[in-house]
């Protein structure tokens, strides 16, 4: 593919997020079953027949309705009843009472699926007035599901399941929302993101999750609400972003919230390389290359660490941008500094984990390790090695992958990044040498009294020739009695019988370096 067909690719997906901020996605049915009801597990069946049992209506809802009727597997099951906390919880051997908001998680402890081990119960809530576009002043029981349901975020999650009567409730046309593959807000938007100005973001998650458009209506709001996001604590926004993040489009994600406004609530940094003209080496500008970079780390199924590093590493740039009247064109010398120092505060400012953002820091100061590959050395890739770790080696040619991607270039994987995979790979080799036998000069001085000097490694090295050809000798029983026979050799003779050993020895090396250099088709 060309560097006009990328660029092409890209308009088109501008245009379309311009229009209706959607991707189609694959796998959604366009034509929802009604009948979910075999595909709910029987655990879940059972929760809700013990409310059954007990005089109360019970309903499955939210999301996990949405998904059955789009043929998704639910990650978490979500039960809304007319029963009180307390009168839940007496009905089920271990429970977990959220008493602030009246949730009751049921734990199923003979269930080792993690989706319905822990089943939440809620009563049906109306919540009154929000003090904070974050919190309801306080939490009132509902007596209807109706009730409950018209609280609820956007129409695709206002559904519920009676399982009795197999019938899906749908006050708001959540389920026609979910065929047209529209989120829109149950009720007015601008009531909805008042109430709670997260909403903002996870419009916008469930956008890239599912391949769904923004209605008007709700996008109208989104921009005239933003502000709201102020009030929001950074827990709960990292969560919204790494979700965003983790799906299978958060290129779409994180444009649709450039284009309304609300970029800059996850991170300024991303918002700042907007327009930042980049060398002739890209055909895009920062922020471009950013969410190119990190859709290849999506679509490659990378991990989060990797997808992170993806969207942050040339964040420096913006900062480091210096033209040259001499080259006419840009710079930005020591940017992969400056990425790992914002991109430290980024992460600490989100409350990321610092597992997470360790790896991620690593990742975007060492990302420019290319050098000319018929100067570098096999001591320098060690150097890299232990820059980033052997447990991030991979990762960083991953990174390396992505960016190569976010340019423009069609070739991933060049020679010159084989032949870096290569020494890489080389330079982690286990070098086949005596430390294989399970026996060593310390042994030979201690149990056989042999004294130190020359003849120990003389015998190491004739034992490890008889090992390579017979592996089954490695053990102490057999290589003792091979101690023995060579203790009582002349000198001369066991010095010679070394020689092959460590011929053996280099010449297996060898081979070894020949096979990593014949996988990666390089010299």
């Amino acid at each position: 593919m060309s560097d006009t067909d990328n660029t092409l690719d890209w308009i088109i997906i501008k245009i379309y997020t311009r229009l209706c901020f959607m991707i189609p996605s694959t796998g959604i049915k366009d034509n929802p079953n009604i009948n979910i009801g075999s595909n709910i597990p029987e655990v879940v069946k059972d929760t809700i027949l013990a409310l059954y049992n007990a005089g109360y209506e019970a309903f499955i809802v939210g999301g996990c309705v949405r998904d059955l009727l789009l043929g998704l597997t639910p990650k978490d099951w979500d039960i809304t009843t007319n029963a009180l906390p307390s009168q839940i919880a007496s009905l089920f051997p271990k429970t977990l009472v959220e008493e602030k908001f009246g949730t009751v998680t049921v734990i199923h402890e003979n269930i080792s699926d993690e989706t319905t081990k822990f089943v939440q119960i809620t009563p049906y809530r109306s919540e009154t007035n929000y003090i904070d576009g974050r919190h309801p002043e306080n939490i009132v029981f509902a007596n209807t599901i109706n009730e409950d349901l018209s609280r609820r975020d956007f129409t695709i999650n206002a559904l519920a399941y009676d399982l009795k009567t197999a019938q899906i409730i749908d006050l708001f046309d959540g389920m026609a929302d979910i065929k047209a593959k529209v989120i829109r807000s149950v009720g007015n938007p601008d009531e909805r993101f008042a109430e709670d100005g997260l909403r903002i973001l996870r419009a916008i998650r469930f956008a890239c999750q599912l391949g769904f458009m923004i209605n008007q209506e709700t996008q109208d709001s989104i921009q005239i609400r933003s502000k709201i996001l102020e009030k929001i604590s950074r827990e709960r926004i990292r969560d919204e972003f790494l979700k965003i993040i983790m799906s299978k489009n958060p290129s779409q994600g994180l444009f649709m919230a450039h284009k309304l406004g609300i970029l800059s609530y996850i991170s300024k940094e991303i918002e700042q390389s907007v327009g930042v003209k980049q060398n002739q080496a890209h055909s895009y500008d920062v922020f471009e290359h950013l969410l190119r970079s990190l859709q290849c780390a999506a679509d490659k199924e990378f991990m989060l660490h990797v997808r992170l590093s993806a969207l942050f590493h040339d964040i420096g740039k913006p900062k480091t941008a210096i033209f040259s009247r001499e080259n006419n064109d840009w710079t930005f010398y020591g940017h992969e500094v400056v990425g790992a120092r914002l991109v430290t505060r980024i992460l600490e400012d989100l409350k990321v984990s610092h597992e997470t953002s360790d790896k991620v820091i690593k990742l975007v100061r060492w990302h420019m390790f290319f050098s000319d590959t018929e100067t570098i050395t096999l001591s320098a890739v060690r150097r890299i090695i232990v820059n980033v770790g052997k447990d991030l080696i991979w990762d960083l040619i991953n990174l390396r992958i992505c960016d190569r991607v976010g340019t423009g270039r069609p070739k991933e994987n060049p020679y010159r990044l084989r032949k870096y995979k290569a020494m890489i790979e080389e330079a982690l080799l286990d070098p086949i040498d005596l430390s294989m036998l399970k026996i060593d000069g310390n042994t030979l001085m201690k149990d056989f009294e042999i004294a130190p000097g020359p003849k120990i490694g003389y015998i190491l090295q004739a034992i490890f020739n008889e090992v390579i050809e017979n592996p089954h000798l490695n053990n102490k029983k057999d290589l003792s009695e091979l101690v023995k026979k060579y203790n009582n050799l002349d000198i001369e003779v066991l010095k010679a019988l070394s020689l092959v050993g460590k011929s053996k020895m280099d010449e297996l090396n060898q081979e070894e370096i020949k096979k990593i250099r014949n996988k990666h088709f390089v010299e």
